[in-house]
C-alpha cells in the first residue's frame, strides 16, 4: 500500500489571516509530504508494507509509527478547519462538552491551557472515552490517543512547524487564532 498526501479541503489562502498560505505550504506542503514519503520508504518489507494508517497508529513503533502517526495527526489536523470557522459546537458535541466541562468557554479555556503549556512539540487532543464522557489530553512529538483507547474528537498541533512563520514563538496567539477557523459540523461528526 502507498500512502498518498490527502487534499486539503480548502485553498491554501483559505484560512487567512490565521494560518498563512506560506505556513501551509511548509507544514502542509513540505512536513506532510515529508512523512508520507518517510513512511512509505519505512514499510517496504516490514509487515506494515500492507497495512492501513490507523494499524501502523495503533501497532507499530520507533519511525514507522513516528511517521505513520504523524501523517494520520496532521490529515485530522487539516481537516478540521474551514474559511470563517469558529463559533461554537451544537448539538450533541455542544451538549458533551457542557456535560463534561461546565461550559464551552470552560472548555476552550481548558483546551487553551492544554495546548499552551505542552512542553516541546506534540498536540493537545479533546477525546471522548469509552463511557462517552469527553476529555483533554497532551502528547508529546508523534502521540495519538487512539493508542489509548480514546477517540480523537479535535486536535491542536503545536510543534512549531504549526505556527513559528505566523507567530514565532507566540504561541498563545496562534492557539487564540486557532478557534476561529474550525469547523465545527465536522468535528461534531466525529463525537
Amino acid at each position: 500500500m502507498s500512502f498518498e498526501l490527502p487534499k486539503l479541503p480548502y485553498a491554501m489562502n483559505a484560512l487567512e489571516p490565521h494560518i498563512s498560505s506560506k505556513t501551509l505550504e511548509f507544514h502542509y506542503g513540505k512536513h506532510h509530504q515529508a512523512y508520507v514519503n518517510n513512511l512509505n520508504n519505512l514499510v517496504i518489507g516490514t509487515k506494515f508494507e500492507n497495512s492501513s494508517l490507523e494499524t501502523i497508529v495503533l501497532e507499530a513503533d520507533g519511525a514507522i509509527f513516528n511517521n505513520g502517526a504523524q501523517i494520520w495527526n496532521h490529515t485530522f489536523y487539516f481537516s478540521s478547519f474551514m474559511p470563517n470557522g469558529g463559533r461554537e459546537p451544537k448539538g450533541v458535541l455542544a451538549e458533551a462538552i457542557n456535560k463534561s466541562f461546565g461550559s464551552f468557554a470552560d472548555f476552550k479555556d481548558k483546551f487553551s491551557k492544554a495546548s499552551i503549556t505542552l512542553f516541546g512539540s506534540g498536540w493537545a487532543w479533546l477525546v471522548k472515552k469509552p463511557d462517552g464522557a469527553l476529555d483533554i489530553v497532551q502528547e508529546s512529538n508523534a502521540g495519538n490517543p487512539l493508542r489509548k483507547s480514546l477517540t480523537p474528537i479535535l486536535t491542536c498541533d503545536v510543534w512549531e512547524h504549526a505556527y513559528y512563520l505566523d507567530y514565532q514563538n507566540r504561541r498563545p496567539d496562534y492557539i487564540e487564532s486557532f478557534w476561529k477557523i474550525i469547523d465545527w459540523n465536522i468535528v461534531g461528526k466525529r463525537y
